[in-house]
């Protein structure tokens, strides 16, 4: 288990000296265009400590609100006489549903059970449990999750899984420190980003009462020793306050789980399966013409389709986000004419031009519902005006990601656009597409 770089048992930064920087900092309320709170914490007790107040109003305002911890919080007292970590557990998911009651009492409560200490080597875990419970209305979402610098791992690890998964779903972010207000010092605090959410005194009693609901952590668990108190007066003081502070980060998100798929396997997707080579050879007898001007190929992977493509184009620009799959492509496609590969991130990086044929196959399910709908718009421009919309996608369900095929495919048609041909299997969807009128 990583330990974190401060001691619950030392003293830390007084609760006192951090309120003239708090209460300078800018008033912030619910967001006016959300309704739905998804708090998460690395362990029982997070939640409440650092956003029990953001909590209680959500509820309050009517928002649906869904609390997820992470772990059960087992090795809060890893040399307890009287609890062993099985018992501990049971102790904490029951603090944690009593809590959650409190706050909002018609909340979801969810525990993902990943070992406490450990969270870090179950990063994808964590994202595609948050990713599953904001889902595919993330513009309606507001995820609370630990913030990123926290100081201690296990805070970091869910911290950074949130953000993972707000890139994913389109949920705005914020964050809520925890242990930073133990071990910092004023200048380690991001305060041009933060926000202070102010608490009635019905938000202060409570988050109050929720704290004292998690008394495996506020009180000791028996006289002997093992089982002392871990959060003691002075450490609770920080959060006993009429305001809590929350970070609006915009650090940007690296989530490279499709680069690290193809730096660990040179075939992530088997394309040289039957399937595989099945539904290329489908792919290639759907399309109307036999021979195109130029042609886009969106999210090329290793390259196996866009050999086949540049095939049926005077020329072809194949791109994709990842570094090892342009690299993997490159290899696949070397000595291959009128075709060239690039790496373009899209909708940022969006190749300019028109095209008679793009194609956008096995891609749009890795992106966010509002990056996809800048995909279908930016992908309708681009075709020439008898040019053809390829698209190809796997019909169930991606782990960690909120769309399927269907609706992305549902995405373009919703454009308009003329449908020249349609193939429906159990596990792939195809359509060619006109360009809209």
């Amino acid at each position: 288990m990583n330990e974190p770089p401060f001691r619950h048992d030392r003293a830390g930064t007084p609760a006192a000296s951090w309120t003239p920087a708090i209460e300078a900092l800018p008033v912030m309320g619910l967001p006016s265009d959300r309704r739905r709170l998804v708090v998460v914490g690395a362990h029982p007790d997070d939640e409440t400590l650092g956003a029990g107040g953001l909590v209680h109003a959500a509820a309050r305002a009517g928002w649906d609100v869904e609390v997820v911890s992470v772990t059960a919080g087992e090795g809060s007292h890893p040399h307890s006489p009287t609890h062993p970590p099985a018992e501990l557990a049971g102790v904490r998911r029951r603090e944690l549903r009593e809590a959650a009651a409190v706050l909002a009492p018609a909340a979801r409560v969810r525990c993902l059970d990943l070992p406490d200490g450990e969270v870090a080597a179950h990063g994808a875990e964590v994202v595609a449990a948050l990713v599953e419970a904001v889902g595919t209305d993330g513009d309606d979402v507001v995820l609370c999750a630990p913030w990123r610098g926290d100081g201690h791992p296990d805070h970091e690890a869910v911290g950074r899984a949130a953000a993972v998964a707000a890139g994913r779903t389109d949920a705005l972010l914020v964050e809520y420190a925890v242990w930073m207000w133990h071990w910092a010092g004023h200048t380690d605090v991001p305060w041009d980003r933060a926000r202070r959410l102010v608490l009635d005194d019905a938000g202060q009693a409570a988050k109050r009462d929720a704290v004292a609901a998690h008394a495996s952590q506020v009180r000791p668990l028996s006289p002997r020793p093992g089982d002392e108190v871990l959060l003691g007066a002075d450490l609770l003081a920080h959060f006993d306050r009429p305001d809590e502070v929350l970070l609006l980060l915009d650090d940007p998100v690296d989530d490279d789980a499709l680069d690290q798929v193809h730096v660990e396997r040179p075939d992530p997707w088997q394309v040289d399966s039957p399937y595989e080579r099945r539904k290329r050879a489908v792919t290639l007898a759907s399309l109307p013409r036999e021979h195109y001007r130029s042609g886009l190929e969106v999210g090329c992977s290793v390259g196996a389709l866009a050999v086949d493509l540049a095939g049926r184009c005077d020329s072809l620009l194949a791109v994709d986000a990842s570094p090892a799959a342009i690299d993997l492509a490159r290899r696949r496609t070397s000595g291959v004419e009128h075709l060239a590969v690039r790496r373009a991130r899209v909708p940022e990086e969006w190749p300019e031009g028109r095209f008679d044929l793009v194609s956008i196959s096995e891609v749009g399910y890795f992106l966010s519902p509002r990056r996809l709908a800048e995909v279908v718009r930016l992908a309708t421009a681009a075709l020439a005006d008898d040019g053809h919309l390829l698209l190809c996608h796997w019909r169930h369900q991606p782990v960690g990601w909120p769309l399927a095929g269907p609706a992305v495919h549902d995405a373009f048609l919703a454009t308009g656009a003329p449908v020249l041909v349609e193939h429906q299997e159990p596990d792939f969807l195809l359509h060619v597409l006109g360009r809209p009128t």
